[in-house]
């Protein structure tokens, strides 16, 4: 995802052991231990006017690689933080990205109607 996107759609054979983020150097950035900072970059974005199933094939193989990837969670909750608009963030895709903010959005209105009626009850 760091690098330029290319045409390439080979994906490594050789699964990354998953390294806890408690054991990771915390002074290095997130990025610096991403799988796809190495060959797989065009895997993550879309070329113009690609058709549908080699986009989904794509975004698969693309998906297959964040799985073995030891900061994915780093990377998907960047994503959605920034937000990214385009590409495999952390094993999501954008239109899966936008149905998880939509679904953080809507749990955060009901978190504060909840509050709010607490708050309600307790002052009646």
């Amino acid at each position: 995802m760091l690098q330029p996107p290319h045409s390439s759609l080979q994906v490594a054979a050789v699964p990354a052991q998953r390294v806890p983020a408690r054991d990771r150097d915390q002074d290095a950035p997130w990025h610096t231990e991403a799988v796809c900072r190495r060959d797989e970059a065009g895997l993550f974005f879309a070329p113009s006017k690609e058709p549908t199933a080699a986009r989904l094939s794509r975004e698969e193989a693309a998906k297959r690689v964040c799985a073995r990837c030891p900061v994915m969670v780093e990377c998907r909750e960047h994503a959605l933080l920034q937000p990214e608009p385009y590409g495999v963030w952390g094993g999501l895709t954008a239109a899966e990205r936008r149905v998880v903010l939509a679904r953080r959005r809507r749990r955060d209105v009901e978190l504060q109607k909840a509050r709010a009626a607490g708050r309600i009850a307790q002052a009646g």
